[in-house]
């Protein structure tokens, strides 16, 4: 393999490959230690030749990536980055579309809204490039079961790749793992950072890609509310490595606290789970949790299961979108559960400990943060209207008005003031519906002549968007679960708890995991968890 890279990076250059070999190990020996460092040499070669390298103006790109993880010091990495990026052009450049070529839609993200618009865009009238730090869509209301083995992780994920084939076989669709750090909309562009195996964004590796229509579709960031310590010592329920994050510390709670010698009082702290947050996340997570503890701990952990305890804090009631029958439901249900229900507004967090605004102190071993979610960063520095809330200002189309071929979807936009809609609820169904819209109203623009840049002035977009709430559903463990099917909490309709709701929660959710393999891997693994009870090692 290494010698076929050579001999194409000869071809290309019109030299031999013993003289590239060479010149290669003249100019960077370093680029020989692993495959990984000759591919930081030989991959902006290609890049270019795929791409134009012509220079391009300045532009800011220290503003804040999509979704961006914490920020890690390049120094930290011995400088290996640096020295190899300095040899690498300032900008590589995906150009604009010609004639002749089908338009590019650009998609930022790979969330629910996102993939299924990736889903439904007509390839055969567009090409697309989907730019994201994650190659692939999570099952979020799944996500909670992972963190206690119920379900595996590959069983809650879906490569992009495979919820949009082009990406893989059209030769003018991509995938880029990178972060969009900035757009310029009068050009017709965006602007981004390539990753390293660590998710650290590569210095010089930065690169633009010319769009005909974009769609910003990146999501939200947790709530922290500015509480000191929450992203330094809780960990939030939203990404596969968070919940692999939960796992492994919780098993690793567990296997400390059986070790001699342990005082009591360390061994209720490391044993002690705390959740913030009483949304559906934070209950589905608690319910998993209890059913992991009173099945499984008490078990396999019997020296320790007096010790284990769950509480769950939230500041005014939990599950307060649903009926009111179905909450005091959860919360008797909970309570049995063995689940501590704590009403309560935290201050500050610390290592090993939180602080409540009337002064008194949880320690924790486990702290799950799910206190809802806000504008990113990245969404906070564009330089676009915002909605109330500060979300990207959309309008009933979906588009961002004050900028031609720009549409934001998903949890990243709101209605405008002036549209006189409310902000619509930061759901997966509400992002799905979005993108499924968008999908098809993209399509009817590019078959009616508009899906160039700057041809749909004179094209109609279609109907607006209109969202109907299909209902809410929550599992609360030990088989059962709530489900709420009014269109909104003043609002009349069907709703009802028990052994039937978990099934229907069941079926739901399987019906609309997003492929066949999915569906199989989950059924599998429910199945597995029902016989033999979950997997406890640690990887």
């Amino acid at each position: 393999m290494f010698r076929s890279a050579v001999k194409a990076l000869a071809d290309r250059r019109g030299g031999s490959a013993a003289v590239s070999s060479s010149s290669l190990c003249s100019n960077a020996s370093i680029a020989f230690a692993t495959p990984g460092n000759l591919s930081r040499y030989l991959l902006p070669t290609i890049f270019r030749d795929s791409f134009s390298s012509a220079a391009l103006p300045a532009v800011d790109l220290d503003a804040t990536p999509i979704d961006r993880a914490p920020e890690h010091d390049a120094k930290s990495k011995g400088g290996g980055a640096a020295s190899s990026s300095a040899k690498r052009p300032a900008f590589t450049e995906l150009v604009a579309t010609k004639k002749g070529q089908k338009p590019r839609v650009v998609v930022l993200g790979t969330g629910w809204a996102a993939c299924r618009l990736l889903k439904d865009l007509n390839t055969d009238v567009y090409d697309v490039v989907c730019i994201s730090p994650r190659n692939h869509m999570v099952f979020t209301p799944l996500l909670a079961s992972t963190c206690v083995g119920t379900l595996e992780f590959r069983s809650v994920s879906e490569p992009v790749r495979s919820i949009q084939p082009a990406l893989s076989r059209s030769p003018d669709s991509y995938y880029f793992h990178a972060y969009c750090t900035s757009i310029d909309p009068m050009n017709h562009a965006v602007y981004c950072e390539a990753l390293d195996d660590e998710g650290v964004t590569e210095g010089n590796w930065k690169f633009k890609v010319c769009y005909d229509k974009l769609v910003i579709a990146s999501g939200a960031e947790p709530s922290t509310f500015g509480i000191k310590g929450v992203n330094e010592y809780a960990t939030f329920l939203r990404e596969v490595p968070h919940a692999r994050d939960i796992r492994r510390r919780l098993l690793l709670n567990l296997m400390l606290s059986d070790i001699p010698g342990v005082p009591i009082e360390e061994k209720e702290r490391l044993l002690h789970c705390v959740v913030v947050g009483g949304g559906p996340t934070g209950v589905e997570f608690s319910g998993e949790l209890s059913d992991f503890i009173r099945r499984d701990v008490h078990e396999k952990y019997s020296h320790v299961k007096e010790y284990v305890h769950v509480t769950l804090i939230e500041a005014n009631e939990i599950l307060s979108s649903f009926d009111v029958r179905l909450r005091q439901y959860a919360v008797n249900h909970l309570s049995k559960s063995g689940v501590k229900l704590l009403r309560g507004v935290v201050k500050e967090v610390f290592a090993d400990r939180l602080i409540l605004n009337d002064g008194s102190t949880v320690p924790y071993g486990v702290l799950v943060w799910s206190t809802g979610v806000g504008p990113s960063n990245f969404v906070k520095k564009l330089e676009f209207e915002k909605s109330p809330g500060g979300r990207i200002g959309v309008d009933e189309y979906m588009r961002v008005p004050q900028f031609e071929d720009i549409y934001a979807i998903g949890d990243c936009a709101g209605y405008l003031k002036s549209t006189g809609k409310p902000i619509l609820p930061a759901l997966a169904q509400v992002a799905e519906r979005q993108g499924k819209y968008l999908g098809a109203a993209l399509n009817s623009l590019a078959l009616a002549g508009g899906g160039r840049a700057g041809a749909a002035k004179t094209t109609k977009l279609g109907e607006p968007f209109v969202y109907r709430h299909l209902g809410s559903m929550a599992s609360v463990g030990r088989y059962k679960a709530l489900v709420d099917l009014r269109e909104n909490k003043d609002a009349k309709g069907l709703s009802w708890a028990g052994i039937l709701s978990w099934l229907v929660w069941r079926s739901a959710y399987l019906t609309r995991v997003v492929s066949w393999r999915n569906r199989f891997y989950v059924a599998v693994n429910w199945a597995t968890t029902f016989v033999f009870g979950r997997d406890i090692s640690r990887f």
